[in-house]
């Protein structure tokens, strides 16, 4: 999007969204200094300004008729293998917190790489260690309520803010209070909604761990179709599929992420990497993520950060798919607050 111009909805297809803000009119004036780097690289990437008075199109989609059920997990125990240490690319090794548990200090809306960590998971994580122990990962989505259901903190609600693959836990926020009274082991319940949701009217545009919540979210935000038919969507940061990492070789991205390798200094800063939060919402480059992840020249996905930076090889924060295009009928605009936190209104 051009300094100073507005994208808008169009009122007549969805009467209750608000215009779209002036993306990178509010980055120039609000945090030129540390986006530029990504900011470049999405203008070179993804030429195509919107015209001062051009609208957009909100998404349609089988909403509908998706299907709504329940689904429960438990607060997990941090995670810590036999091996204990973290072995990095140049051989040093050091023992530190992981995944699982609750984080009190690293939310959504927190950075994803200026931590004493590797792999952690923002918030409240949870699982379910049953038979039917995918159902979780794959059945929630982000954006979903989650109502605590036992313990001290019973009846509070939050919201599904990531999915980690491998380890397959669910991330959870809830208001800071909720923090005081939860309990490693409380159970809650899901109510999953957004598995199966298609767009109607977008071409070859897959949505994936996305809820109805967290698409409306995204809508006002500014997404939404150009005259071109490509889906214009805000985010932080453009990155490119050349460093994703871990995560790679799955048949299917219902469930878990992938990895942003961040051990090439240039490139950290290039892309702006160092500035990632948890919960942002980013865009990848020739990554398609429709039936699996690979690279692809041309294919866009947007993901939203889901877990910490790692010191490990292959390694580093986590993306989760939500929209991805093969043929790359996404076009990334740069607006530095397109985080949950900000979306979703959490943690207030």
């Amino acid at each position: 999007m051009a300094e100073g111009s507005h994208a808008r909805i169009n009122p007549q297809a969805r009467p209750a969204f608000r215009p779209a803000r002036p993306c990178i009119q509010y980055i120039m004036s609000k945090r030129i200094p540390s986006i530029l780097p990504g900011l470049a690289a999405a203008a070179f990437l993804f030429p195509g300004n919107l015209s001062a008075n051009e609208e957009l199109t909100p998404l349609k989609t089988n909403r509908d008729r998706l299907v709504e059920m329940a689904v429960t997990g438990s607060v997990r125990e941090p995670f810590i293998s036999s091996a204990v240490y973290r072995i990095a690319p140049d051989g040093t090794a050091k023992a530190l917190p992981g995944t699982g548990s609750i984080t009190y200090n690293f939310r959504v809306g927190d950075s994803a790489v200026d931590m004493v960590g590797d792999h952690v998971e923002p918030s409240v994580s949870i699982s379910h260690t049953g038979d039917d122990q995918r159902a979780l990962n794959i059945l929630a989505q982000i954006g979903n309520q989650a109502r605590i259901i036992s313990g001290d903190a019973k009846g509070e609600t939050g919201t599904v803010i990531g999915k980690h693959g491998g380890i397959d836990n669910i991330m959870v926020e809830f208001d800071d209070e909720v923090y005081d009274v939860l309990n490693i082991g409380d159970r809650m319940q899901i109510r999953a909604v957004g598995l199966g949701l298609e767009a109607l009217n977008g071409g070859d545009l897959f949505l994936r761990n996305l809820s109805p919540a967290l698409l409306d979210a995204m809508t006002e935000r500014g997404m939404g179709l150009n005259g071109d038919g490509d889906l214009v969507v805000p985010v932080t940061h453009v990155i490119p599929a050349k460093i994703m990492g871990s995560g790679l070789g799955r048949n299917h991205v219902h469930s878990g992420d992938y990895d942003i390798q961040m051990f090439d200094e240039g490139i950290n800063e290039r892309y702006n990497l160092r500035s990632l939060r948890l919960g942002d919402i980013v865009a990848l480059q020739n990554a398609d993520n429709a039936h699996g992840r690979i690279y692809r020249e041309g294919a866009v996905t947007i993901g939203v950060v889901t877990h910490g930076i790692s010191r490990v090889a292959g390694h580093g924060p986590g993306v989760s798919a939500l929209i991805t295009s093969p043929s790359g009928k996404i076009k990334p605009v740069i607006d530095a607050d397109m985080n949950l936190r900000e979306l979703l209104h959490l943690r207030q």
